[in-house]
């Protein structure tokens, strides 16, 4: 009896540890976890940033920049898993989201909804208490993503790229402005870099998951306008943040060299899609590179203002 009882609770607490894994994954999908982690990285920077201008420290304003991570984090994630939410008829014809609780079923669709109310709500609320300023760019970018793309152009324009990259080049405007006001030069700057950095990136993806789009019926450039026409697009977008780093000047000249020269790799990286006949290996390259490209520039502003 005592045998049987033990295998029971073994077999019981197996399940328990695979229904925990299971609701992790999911939080995990319908979070996009990784695309979160993207958005709150430049909300820290500018928050960092906007310290040291500033002449103070995050430790000086710990229950400010707590407001300001956890806000911005739950106002992102509620946008991110309404996309989810609303998206599920497309979710369901692409390969790399069939396994999302929404397809899935593993959460149903009216708990997604929810959350997502929830958790923006709660999100602006808690921005509320940092500035106005910081509430209202973080408005901008939910606004911008539920309404602008997700709602109106992803599943009708090519321009869907567009708008949905100006949604997340508000972050690090909302870390800075919750310690001082972001019309200064480094954060605009900041922005612009964001919001040209993810046009190439957004192609790069578009390409590798070109017959997924297709299929949804999703009009990404690639499949709209072909994969010349967005190589083209995707070298002029990288050759537009060459000036970007002359603006830097206040974080050193080191700084301004470096990125400068990591901008002229990257910018190589595109250019060599011209010679390449595998379009598709290139473009795994370039959203590779893309991310690498940055985590340096974000990690690299730190880094030079310790």
């Amino acid at each position: 009896m005592e045998k049987a009882s033990s295998l029971l609770t073994s077999e019981t607490s197996e399940v328990n540890k695979g229904k925990l894994a299971r609701l992790l994954t999911d939080v995990k999908s319908l979070t996009k976890m990784v695309v979160l982690i993207l958005n709150v990285l430049p909300v820290f920077t500018g928050f960092w940033l906007a310290t040291h201008f500033t002449g103070t420290s995050i430790t000086a304003n710990a229950d400010l920049f707590l407001l300001t991570i956890v806000g911005s984090t739950l106002v992102m994630a509620g946008a991110l898993m309404f996309n989810n939410w609303y998206e599920v008829d497309l979710d369901v014809e692409m390969k790399r989201t069939q396994s999302r609780p929404t397809v899935t079923g593993n959460i149903s669709l009216p708990v997604v909804l929810g959350l997502s109310i929830g958790a923006t709500v709660i999100g602006f609320i808690m921005l509320l208490f940092t500035s106005m300023e910081a509430t209202l760019y973080a408005f901008v970018g939910w606004f911008t993503y539920v309404v602008l793309y997700t709602l109106w152009t992803k599943r009708r324009y090519t321009l869907n790229t567009i708008v949905g990259s100006l949604s997340g080049a508000v972050t690090p405007l909302i870390g800075w402005a919750a310690v001082d006001s972001a019309i200064h030069v480094v954060p605009m700057i900041m922005f612009l870099l964001l919001f040209i950095w993810q046009i190439p990136h957004t192609f790069a993806i578009a390409m590798r998951r070109y017959d997924e789009y297709k299929a949804a019926g999703v009009p990404m450039l690639p499949v709209v306008q072909g994969f010349k026409m967005t190589k083209r697009q995707t070298v002029i977008y990288m050759a537009c943040l060459l000036p970007l780093p002359l603006y830097l000047t206040s974080l050193g000249l080191p700084f301004v060299i470096i990125i400068s020269l990591i901008n002229l790799a990257w910018l190589a990286v595109g250019i060599s899609g011209f010679y390449m006949k595998d379009d598709l290996k290139w473009a795994n390259i370039v959203f590779k590179t893309s991310l690498y490209y940055l985590m340096a520039f974000f990690m690299l502003m730190i880094v030079f203002t310790l």
